[in-house]
Parts: C-alpha cells; sequence; structure tokens
C-alpha cells in the first residue's frame, strides 16, 4: 500500500489545508499524553470478512473541478479526486468536505469505470463532511453507518478507497482524542489509525462487519500522543454526522456554525503564532498579520488551539466583535475583530 501515490492531484499538504494555507504541514492535537505506545506499525494479514467485501462496491471515486477564482483554488487546486461511500439508495455520496469545496463540477467513477455526474448538496465546514449526490442513482448496494463512539484504542479497522480488495489497509486505533485544526477546526473524539494509509481523503474506515465509522480526513505525524512521530491518518467519526445528516440531506448547513476570523495558527513552544492571514478576511481587515501571537480572547488567556477556538466561539456568532491580545514585535496590542461567517467568505450557496 505504501508505494501507491495519493490519488490528489494538487500537493498532498495542499489538501491538508481546508483553511487555505500552505504555511505548515500537520496540525496539532490538544489532549495530554497517554502511557501506551505501539509495539508494531500494522496487524497480521488475514483475509477481509465477507461483510467488509460486500460494501466494497460502495466505496466510490470523487473528482471535482473548482474554478480559479474560488477563495480555495489557491492551495487546494482546481482539479481535485479522492474518495467516497454511497450512503443511501438515491445516488447519495458522503465524502471529506474539502474535495468538492467550492466546485462547480463534481463526477462519481464507480468500481467498474461507470461515470456518472454529481451535484453537491450540502457542505458543514464544523464537522469536515460533505454530501454529494449522482443525477442517476448508483446501482451499489450503501453502506450502513456503524457507532463510531465504540472504537477503541487497538482496535482493528478496515480503511478501504476506491477500487476493491486491493485498495484495503487493516489497521487499528491508535488513539481517541481532540483534534485541533490550525484551520479553525475543532473536532472532539477523533479517531487516529495505524499504519497510515496513503490515498486518506474521503476512504472509508469500517468495522468487521463493515458498518461504517468514518471518513478520512487527514494524514498525521501523531497518530500516538506522546511526543514521538508516529504517522498515520486522523478519520472524522461518523456519529459526528448524524444529527446533522437529515439537515444536509435536505441540503441545508447545520445550525449553529462557528463564527471565523481568518486566521491560521500554529501551537509552538506555548505559543500560538498566527501562520497565515486569509485575504480579504476579518482578521485581515482588522490588521492582524503573520507572526503575532495570540495570547488572549476577550479577558482569558489562552495557550493551545482548543482553547483560543472555544473562546473565540463562546463570545458570539458570526458579526460578534472580539477582543485578541496580541503580542507582535514585544509590545503587547488589543486587536479587534469583528468576527465573519467562513460560508459566506468562500461564496458558497446561502442554502447551505
Amino acid at each position: 500500500m505504501a508505494d501507491r501515490a495519493p490519488l490528489l492531484k494538487t500537493s498532498l499538504a495542499a489538501v491538508l489545508l481546508l483553511a487555505l494555507s500552505a504555511t505548515c504541514a500537520v496540525a496539532q492535537t490538544a489532549d495530554k499524553p497517554i502511557a501506551d505506545k505501539p509495539t508494531a506499525s500494522e496487524p497480521p494479514p488475514r483475509a477481509l470478512s465477507d461483510a467488509v467485501k460486500a460494501v466494497l462496491p460502495a466505496i466510490v471515486t470523487i473528482k471535482s473541478t473548482v474554478p480559479s477564482e474560488a477563495r480555495s483554488a489557491r492551495n487546494l487546486g482546481t482539479e481535485r479526486e479522492g474518495h467516497g461511500v454511497v450512503v443511501d439508495d438515491e445516488g447519495l455520496v458522503l465524502t471529506v468536505g474539502y474535495l468538492v469545496l467550492e466546485a462547480n463540477s463534481v463526477e462519481i467513477v464507480d468500481n467498474n469505470g461507470r461515470r456518472s455526474s454529481a451535484l453537491v448538496v450540502a457542505f458543514d465546514n464544523d464537522s469536515g463532511f460533505a454530501l454529494v449526490r449522482t443525477v442517476i442513482p448508483l446501482k451499489v448496494k450503501p453502506v450502513s453507518f456503524g457507532d463510531s463512539d465504540v472504537l477503541k484504542q487497538r482496535d482493528g479497522v478496515m480503511i478501504a478507497g476506491a477500487g476493491g480488495e486491493d485498495n484495503v489497509l487493516r489497521g487499528v486505533v491508535a488513539d481517541r482524542r481532540r483534534f485541533a485544526g490550525y484551520w479553525e477546526y475543532l473536532l472532539d473524539n477523533a479517531i487516529f489509525t495505524v499504519p497510515p494509509y496513503q490515498n486518506w481523503g474521503g476512504a472509508a474506515l469500517l468495522d468487521e462487519q463493515g458498518a461504517l465509522m468514518g471518513i478520512g480526513s487527514l494524514q498525521v505525524t501523531d497518530a500516538y500522543r506522546g511526543g514521538r512521530s508516529f504517522p498515520g491518518n486522523m478519520f472524522i467519526p461518523i456519529n459526528r454526522l448524524k444529527p446533522i445528516f437529515e439537515t444536509m440531506k435536505a441540503g441545508h448547513r447545520p445550525e449553529g456554525s462557528r463564527s471565523w476570523i481568518g486566521v491560521n495558527t500554529q501551537e509552538s513552544r506555548g505559543r500560538l503564532i498566527i501562520a497565515n492571514v486569509q485575504p480579504g478576511s476579518p482578521a485581515e481587515k482588522a490588521g492582524l498579520r503573520r507572526g503575532d501571537v495570540v495570547r488572549s480572547v476577550g479577558s482569558t488567556e489562552v495557550d493551545s488551539l482548543a482553547d483560543f477556538y472555544s473562546n473565540l466561539w463562546a463570545a458570539g456568532p458570526s458579526g460578534t466583535t472580539i477582543t485578541l491580545g496580541i503580542d507582535r514585535g514585544g509590545e503587547r496590542v488589543d486587536v479587534t475583530v469583528r468576527s465573519g461567517d467562513r460560508y459566506k467568505y468562500l461564496r458558497l450557496d446561502s442554502s447551505l
């Protein structure tokens, strides 16, 4: 599996940057170390169960085209490719959002090479999920949702991309923990797996019964907590989709979406350093700069991405005025930012 080239036609680093930044390659994680350490990178190979084999035709290839003027085109590119999972009898396909973000053309390719045009149904920035639907229903049995909450460290899983049995990798759950991404993204109880699956974007995480437990989001260097490098993948748990599934399926944006200011921030030696400011974002309009160190949100001191985002979102919905305490060139300054709506910034349909 390690020799398989990544499916995305853009650079691997770009795929990780849902927030449109190429300033760093792996996001930060947000919980304390655990004592358990890996003893092997891969479990002994064994035959796939019949239940897993039965669902593999429902894992398809997604190809999308994005206008060159799209906000995400600069770093995610205008041609993207990854995986998706058919989840109903009417051609509904679940995938990771960055594959179809701002897309004006989406194509689904099944394992027999049949191509179908598709439309983006909904995109949820808070979870990272997206739904697309083929114009003509696909003639495959949909995959059922599992209960991702039951997955725990050392549980065996299958990671599957489009293409059948040759593209299935046996793995284990390395960790369950909160994941904080530098693009203003926070995911509770994320699933980390090893060994790394190279074609991770939209890949299916399956249990032994063939139930869908998660969707591939990232390749990471810290699949295990504890400070040392150990490569793997991060999956968005399928239980994160369940409360918003019907809303998204109907083509709507889930309620309560978070406010946004438009910075990419890195944790470095206890400091939160702004690595990039999105052009035209609330942060740029407020005068935030690359290299600024975020020290507080309102009156609350913050020293982690999770703290930063939690306090930022707690301040109120988009349009809320927020004061950030910033270290800049050795001086402490207060910067007032009026938060915005990422969906509007990305020029997504107002109904999503």
